[in-house]
């Protein structure tokens, strides 16, 4: 049985502890929630990277509408910890992508992200409608999205916190953004795996996993840590697996 990112990592950065169990929160009121089995070696990961312990927790559950929900803490020694979340949609209903990563160092959160990501060609309605009321804090620094981020939506909040409150606003706003997730959800309908709406929204998904793939810096740290086979393996199978083929 995979065990908690809270059980597992103790003397998290407090966002980091926080929107874990912020998020395990939300996800436990999802309908039809069951956990998916995950390999020991991908459950719990331990390696070295510059003299240093890095240890990867994982949780990976599914529900009604949704093919994946996954939730990852990394920490590696004393200083680097890495929140990460990531809530798949199944095709065939109309819902967003979920997503939300936290980097904390010795010197605090050098950045933080949370959007709910188009899997078709644009969000839903509703979804729009619901986040246009969530009051968005004036963050006082920015951060620019990389190259790819073309598959982010118009709602996404990259920033570098400035202090505890605006660690705190953030926080909050994940939790905003989780709240609207969790009402698509609960409203959602299944189509026909054959409704051009299904699979415009699977090849956006296919998209969403292959832009991600393109931070060479996540695999260049897992094929130091491990080996570029295991990296592949992570990356592909766990951190941004294709959604399997519509039937």
């Amino acid at each position: 049985m995979q065990s908690s990112v809270s059980d597992s990592c103790e003397g998290l950065h407090p966002l980091v502890k926080a929107l874990s169990e912020g998020i395990r929160s939300a996800r436990g009121e999802l309908p039809e929630l069951r956990l998916l089995p995950l390999a020991a070696d991908l459950e719990q990961v331990q390696g070295r990277l510059d003299g240093e312990r890095l240890f990867i927790a994982n949780e990976v559950h599914q529900c009604r509408g949704l093919r994946k929900l996954h939730l990852e803490v990394a920490r590696l020694g004393n200083g680097l910890q890495i929140l990460h979340c990531v809530w798949f949609p199944d095709p065939r209903f109309d819902l967003p992508i979920f997503g939300a990563d936290v980097v904390a160092g010795p010197a605090g959160i050098s950045a933080a992200i949370v959007d709910l990501s188009p899997a078709g060609e644009n969000l839903p309605a509703p979804v729009v409608s619901a986040l246009q009321t969530v009051p968005v804090p004036g963050f006082r620094q920015v951060r620019q999205l990389p190259g790819w981020g073309t598959i982010f939506s118009s709602f996404v909040r990259f920033i570098r916190p400035d202090g505890a409150d605006e660690e705190e606003l953030f926080r909050q706003l994940v939790m905003d953004y989780l709240a609207v997730m969790r009402e698509a959800v609960a409203g959602a309908s299944l189509d026909s795996p054959e409704a051009t709406s299904t699979i415009r929204r699977h090849e956006g998904q296919l998209n969403y996993c292959l832009q991600q793939k393109r931070n060479d810096k996540t695999r260049r740290v897992l094929e130091k840590a491990f080996d570029p086979t295991w990296a592949d393996r992570y990356i592909e199978q766990l951190l941004f697996d294709d959604p399997p083929p519509l039937r």
